[in-house]
């Protein structure tokens, strides 16, 4: 199958960034937007996306539908595309590159298979595709080597097994420390601030932990505005480990962590509103002081 339009669902901070570089390297992408928000609605403008309106008009252009949504979605929009390909007879390739569980992956695998579509696992690791070298797009299952032609396009396909579920195991596992360390991070340094203790404590951190001190300087100041995004990811990894008979507790927890930040004035934030040279001393009181006010 030669790849020639890619369905984007749905064109938010990481869709429409692949989508950009996926247009700059001369291949088509589309989006269904009725419905959606004016911002995805002016994300999709200024990546150049088409709206072709509806989920069907997307199934029926596109070859490729590449699924980037926060994972409580992910189930819903793979069964609305497999309704569509049913109804119009046609197999395209559908992409689940949601951060969600491998079983949850599979279940999505199943339902798109059962429709007559065919199922590739995918997982992004790093940010939006804005800056070259610096993203990963993990494939597995039968599926997977189709979508390298993607990387003829900008993209950083990297196929790394046969079997639907590899692809988001590795996300999972990956996101467990990042995103999980920037939790722990994240409420520590709370904790550090309602004692009184922040200088003391980062000036120990910067002094013993160096390079723990840069991680959380460079983490903690772009995850305010995606920690509702984050909830969810770290539900994943929770029913990830729990299926590996690993305890589910230390990510339930991370998802209490971004709860806390998504509630504040941080949390309410868009990517384009973010500050990313706001210091980190305003960011933890900013959470410290408005999450106990919420309380």
């Amino acid at each position: 199958m030669q790849i020639q339009t890619v369905g984007i669902l749905s064109p938010g901070d990481m869709g429409q960034a692949i989508a950009s570089v996926l247009n700059q390297n001369g291949l088509k992408t589309i989006a269904a937007l009725e419905e959606r928000s004016d911002r995805t609605r002016q994300l999709a403008a200024a990546a150049y996306i088409q709206d072709v309106g509806s989920v069907k008009q997307l199934v029926i252009e596109s070859d490729v539908v590449l699924s980037v949504l926060v994972p409580a979605a992910a189930t819903e929009a793979a069964e609305q595309v497999a309704e569509a390909i049913a109804s119009i007879g046609k197999s395209i390739l559908y992409v689940d590159a949601n951060a969600i569980s491998p079983q949850k992956v599979r279940t999505i695998g199943q339902i798109i298979e059962s429709k007559g579509g065919e199922f590739v696992d995918a997982s992004i690791i790093g940010p939006p595709p804005r800056v070259p070298n610096r993203t990963r797009i993990y494939a597995s299952g039968r599926k997977a080597v189709e979508l390298q032609q993607l990387r003829d396009y900008g993209l950083d396909i990297r196929v790394i097994g046969d079997e639907i579920g590899q692809a988001s195991g590795l996300k999972m596992s990956y996101a467990a420390l990042t995103k999980g360390l920037t939790a722990i991070g994240t409420e520590l340094l709370i904790a550090a601030h309602r004692l009184g203790l922040d200088r003391q404590l980062w000036d120990e951190v910067s002094t013993s932990q160096p390079e723990l001190a840069k991680i959380l300087t460079r983490s903690l100041p772009s995850m305010t505005p995606k920690a509702h995004r984050w909830i969810g990811e770290m539900e994943e990894i929770a029913d990830t480990f729990a299926a590996l008979d690993l305890t589910d507790r230390i990510f339930q927890g991370a998802a209490d962590v971004y709860r806390l930040v998504k509630e504040t004035s941080l949390g309410k934030e868009t990517p384009e509103q973010n500050k990313r040279d706001r210091p980190l001393s305003e960011i933890i009181t900013a959470l410290s002081q408005e999450s106990l006010n919420s309380q």
